[in-house]
This record gives structure tokens, C-alpha cells and sequence, in this order.
């Protein structure tokens, strides 16, 4: 069965359960499985739906879990919430192909993986006969706050406190989080940007103040630093390949090319595991946005955040500290949890490290990069849907700009797959004023007239935010963010 041992000490093992119901290691190091499942080929899944797909992917990594137990996850998961029969249908365009992951509740690619995460994260409490509450603590840069908030909304044992940037998410992403329903759920602006909530959160998994308030309370994490999170996201990339073969656009065994959008990491490194699973990927192309430190160390292999911090268009890639990294180094060094251990503390210390020319070779075997810049990114959203009638949010649009920097579109004539991460409605603002040059200041007023330019449909779940009462709308600065958490955790154990 396989086992779960920290990016930092590999002598810290856990199973998947216990992987999934922690969140992060109890060194601060991310989990990773020990050993790889048994390559898993796309000729064995030829006629798999999405649903069938979830199933067999699910079981490789999670193995303690019995088949009864995914298959009920995975058909309460993948159900009518999501809006696409496929969940994540495939489009073509005149260059490549989009992957369309936001059809689900909250309208961004994080529900295929936060529909799915508390289901798994509820049996693995039932299994292990645990009493009291899990606290899930969630930073967010946008999209995975009300994914997570949709996902654990009264959620038995369950109760979900997330902290969003109070500057740089976009007024509808912002909206959401305030409107949100669920009498476990708690949301916070905080006076910073993603990095600080994130920090918040990892501090607090570690703090003894807030390990000793603990009392009848458990700690998780719905970010991209829980397995459950990542896991679920590996489905897609298997989906996307089984489309096109088929379509018949390319041959069972022939390489495809993934571009995608990157904030935190997580979402390309669900494609390195497909890819370490057996699914024929040819080459992983990181897009970033103006925050190009990923576009940096992938070229350079140095890892530095000492740099200015932007606000974009694309708030959800406004990221300089990308947790998943801490994997994909740990993997490609082939589990040097010592070097990893360094690099990290160097990282907390310095603000920076550099890899090995060795080690930056290995990783670029995979990986390209490219970055945008704001105007570039509004360029390919009007060109895009001036040329093909495809509307596509800020995030697709770094992708998307990404595609043809790199050259990924022609290298050895591989079809390339561009996840798109959000629906254009998210950031409405930013979509029509791309288009059209100007843009009221209303977020619903926007909405309306990009619908009136387009046709587009405004999905459901975002135009009734409108008419929804605001539930939270506090923002703490950095400094109270560790005593709100004990508050937290003390009404949750009734301390």
C-alpha cells in the first residue's frame, strides 16, 4: 500500500487517509507518495467517462480507501453541479486545444478537486473513529477560497475559515467569498497579499500556541498542500488525452503538450504526475503572469522573491511563494529530502535559492516557461475573441500568450492542450475592457454588457451574487491573524 513521507523527512510516513486528513506534515513539509502507483496506460481507459476516470486514478494514490468509498466520493462529487455532462469539456481552437475546467458550482478549475476533498476528507474521519472538529485553514488568491467554502458548507465535523488578499482578488471573487452559505464556514480579508495568507496558515499548522488550543480540533488544509487536493486534479490531464484520441487528432502513445496558467504550482504539478502515472505528456509549459519567479527558476534555476509584488489582472497567479514546488524538487532529486529541506530554509532565511545545473537540467526535460505581461494578456483575450469568437478569462489568456512564446504549439508537432482555469465572468472588468478599451466600474454592470457584446451566457451562480446579503466583511491585519486562528479553534472545541 502506499505511503505518504514528508517532502523534509522522509522518515515521516503516513498513509493517504491520514495524508489527506492533515493537510501538512508535522515538519512543515508537503506529503508526497513514497512509491508511484503502477503506471496506469491510457489504452487501458479507452472507453472511461470522466467518472470512471476519477475511479481508477483515485484508487492508484489513495489506496486505503475501499473502492466503495471513491466510487460514492466520486458520484457525490461529479454530479449536476457541474453545468458540462464531460466535466471538463474539450474545445478547439485554429492553434491548440482549451480544457474548459470551470463548469462546476464556482465557476473556476479548483472545484474539480474541492467538490471531491471533503468527501474524501469525511471518510477518512469516519474510518479512523476521530470525535470532534476538523478546522480547515485556507489561504486564497481568488478562486480556491469560495471553492473550498462551496465544497465544506455544512460539511458534518467539518468547520472552514479562509483568509483572502483584501487587495487584488477581483470584486465578483471577492463577493463570493463574502456571500458565502454554510453555518461552519468563516471568511477574513487580510491586509497583505496570497503569500501572507499562506504564511499564516503554514505558521499556524506549526505553532505550539496554536496546537495547544487544539482541544477537541483537528488541523487541515484545503489549499493545494493537501494530497486530496492535488490528487483529483491528475483526472483531467488523462481526460483531455483520452479526448483527442477519440476525435482521432492524434494516435494512443503519440506525446501531447499541457500549457498551463501557474500560481501556486499545484495545477502543473498534477500533469508531472500524470506523466510519472504513464499518460504521454511531451513537454509541461508553465505560464506566469507578471509574478514570473516560476519563468525565472525554470530557466535560471534560481528561486528568488526578493522582487516587487504585482497586482494583476490575473489575481489568482499573484504568487511568489509556490508551495507545490517543494514536490516537484523533491521528486526530481529523487527524494533528497535533506536538499529540500535546505533549499526551503534558505528560501525562509534568504528569500532565495539556486539548484544545481544537474537538477535544473532533469527538471527542464519537462518543463518550459514563458511569462505575460498585463498588456500581453489583454491582447490574446481581445484577439482570441475578435478572431474566434472565444471568450476566455485573464488567467487563459497568460496561458494562452504563454503558447505561442514558448513555441509549444509546433514543437514536434504535438497537439498542445491550454487549461483554462476560469470563467470569463469572474473578471469581467478586466475581459471587456480588453475587448473594448473601457469598462464601467460596476462588476455587474459589466457582466451585462460584456453578455450584450458576446451572447455569452453569465453563469448562474455568478449573476445572483448581486441579490445575496454579504456575510463577512472584516478584514484583519497580518499581525491579528494568529490570534483570530486560536479564536477559531476555541469556539470550535467550546474551550
Amino acid at each position: 500500500m502506499i505511503r505518504y513521507c514528508s517532502t523534509r523527512d522522509r522518515q515521516i510516513r503516513v498513509s493517504a487517509q491520514a495524508a489527506v486528513l492533515a493537510g501538512l506534515a508535522a515538519d512543515g513539509g508537503l506529503f508526497v507518495p513514497e512509491t508511484m502507483p503502477a503506471p496506469i496506460l491510457p489504452d487501458a481507459l479507452i472507453d472511461c467517462g470522466y467518472r470512471d476516470l476519477a475511479r481508477r486514478i483515485l484508487k492508484a494514490f489513495l489506496e486505503d480507501y475501499s473502492s466503495e468509498e471513491l466510487s460514492a466520493a466520486v458520484s457525490s462529487a461529479y454530479d449536476a453541479k457541474f453545468d458540462a455532462p464531460d466535466i471538463v469539456p474539450l474545445r478547439a481552437l485554429s492553434d491548440g486545444w482549451l480544457m474548459e475546467l470551470w463548469h462546476g458550482p464556482t465557476c473556476a478549475f479548483k472545484d474539480i478537486a474541492l467538490t471531491i476533498l471533503p468527501h474524501l476528507m469525511s471518510t477518512a474521519y469516519q474510518d479512523a473513529r476521530m470525535d470532534g472538529t476538523i478546522c480547515i485553514l485556507t489561504a486564497t488568491s481568488g478562486d480556491t477560497g469560495k471553492a473550498a467554502l462551496a465544497g465544506f458548507a455544512d460539511v458534518p465535523h467539518t468547520a472552514i475559515t479562509v483568509f483572502y488578499p483584501e487587495v487584488g482578488v477581483s470584486e465578483i471573487q471577492k463577493l463570493q467569498m463574502q456571500t458565502a452559505k454554510g453555518s461552519n464556514v468563516m471568511v477574513y480579508g487580510l491586509a497583505g497579499n496570497f503569500d501572507d495568507c499562506q504564511r499564516l496558515i503554514k505558521e499556524a499548522a506549526g505553532s505550539p500556541r496554536i496546537q495547544e488550543a487544539c482541544r477537541h480540533v483537528s488541523l487541515s488544509s484545503a489549499n493545494s498542500i493537501n494530497i486530496g487536493r492535488l490528487v483529483p486534479q491528475i483526472v483531467y490531464y488523462y481526460k483531455a488525452y483520452l479526448d483527442l484520441v477519440k476525435a482521432g487528432r492524434l494516435s494512443s502513445g503519440q506525446h501531447v503538450n499541457f500549457v498551463v496558467p501557474t500560481g501556486n504550482f499545484g495545477d502543473i504539478l498534477a500533469g508531472y504526475l500524470a506523466k510519472r502515472l504513464g499518460l504521454p505528456v511531451g513537454r509541461l509549459i508553465c505560464a506566469s503572469n507578471s509574478n514570473d519567479v516560476l519563468t525565472e527558476f525554470l530557466r535560471t534555476g534560481r528561486y528568488s522573491i526578493r522582487r516587487p509584488f504585482h497586482a494583476t489582472m490575473s489575481p489568482s497567479m499573484d504568487i511568489l511563494v509556490s508551495s507545490n514546488l517543494e514536490r516537484l524538487l523533491y521528486l526530481e532529486s529523487e527524494g533528497d529530502d535533506a536538499l529540500v529541506r535546505t533549499l526551503m530554509q534558505k528560501l525562509k532565511e534568504d528569500g532565495e535559492y539556486t539548484i544545481s545545473a544537474g537538477l535544473l537540467q532533469k527538471i527542464q526535460e519537462t518543463f518550459l516557461a514563458a511569462s505575460a505581461s498585463e498588456e500581453d494578456c489583454a491582447e490574446e483575450i481581445r484577439r482570441l475573441w475578435e478572431e474566434e469568437h472565444v471568450l476566455i478569462d485573464p488567467h487563459t489568456a497568460v496561458a494562452m500568450h504563454a503558447l505561442h512564446e514558448s513555441g509549444a504549439a509546433a514543437e514536434g508537432h504535438r497537439p498542445a492542450v491550454v487549461l483554462s482555469t476560469a470563467s470569463p465572468y469572474k473578471f469581467s472588468a478586466s475581459v471587456l475592457k480588453a475587448i473594448t478599451g473601457s469598462a464601467p466600474a460596476d462588476g455587474f454592470a459589466c457582466m451585462q454588457e460584456l453578455n450584450r457584446l458576446t451572447g455569452v451566457p453569465v453563469p448562474p451562480s455568478l449573476a445572483q451574487l448581486k441579490d445575496l446579503p454579504v456575510r463577512f466583511d472584516q478584514t484583519i491585519r497580518i499581525e491579528e491573524g494568529m490570534d483570530v486562528i486560536v479564536r477559531r479553534i476555541r469556539e470550535l472545541g467550546h474551550d
